[in-house]
């Protein structure tokens, strides 16, 4: 069976992240990555970086599928370009590391990375252009909403709820029954043991 081609938007160290998982899971090809204008014509892990946001229309002409390779706190930037994207019609497919866990009874969207080492278990659901970071514990019946990051080594216990554009950082424990609200950031190695309410900024 065929490999579907996939464009990457986003050309940093989180690209190469991406590009390790995608080659791990052998379902899909990198057709190149959308970067900087300077960076055009260079080249990420030996795939070419072919454009810049501006000729994703064109290139939809060519490519059906774009996964967003970009990596940063700041989740705003992310989630502009995922709308940007659904209205060009590109297909957006979650990408799984073969070295993860995924409980068949869990509920994963679109658009999300699930990197490797990652467990999330049952009654689990993430929503739509999340990044589940290396090592992530996602337990039972977490909720995550759509466009969060969930930074490598954190710990989200049972019944935790993440709200949408929220970024919670590396070895971040969250105790279970919590609520995180909205477009939120928790500081690196932290433990949350109290609901956070929407915007908060939490670091330490």
């Amino acid at each position: 069976m065929s490999k579907i081609e996939i464009i990457l938007i986003g050309a940093g160290g989180h690209a190469k992240s991406c590009i390790d998982v995608i080659e791990k899971q052998d379902k899909f090809k990198i057709a190149g990555l959308i970067g900087k204008r300077e960076e055009v014509g260079g080249k990420v892990c030996g795939y070419n970086i072919i454009g810049v946001d501006n000729d994703l229309p064109d290139l939809f002409k060519q490519y059906k599928s774009a996964h967003i390779s970009i990596g940063q706190i700041n989740t705003d930037i992310r989630n502009n370009i995922y709308s940007q994207i659904k209205k060009i019609g590109f297909s957006t497919p979650s990408i799984i590391s073969p070295n993860a866990y995924v409980s068949d009874h869990a509920d994963i969207g679109n658009g999300n990375i699930i990197m490797h080492g990652v467990i999330i278990n049952a009654g689990a659901k993430i929503g739509n252009n999340c990044i589940i970071n290396t090592k992530a514990l996602i337990e039972h019946d977490v909720q995550i909403e759509d466009g969060c990051h969930i930074s490598t080594n954190s710990i989200l216990n049972g019944n935790v709820k993440i709200c949408t554009g929220t970024f919670v950082g590396s070895s971040v424990c969250i105790k279970n029954n919590i609520s995180i609200g909205k477009n939120s950031v928790i500081g690196m190695g932290l433990s949350v043991r109290q609901d956070l309410d929407d915007k908060s900024r939490f670091t330490g």
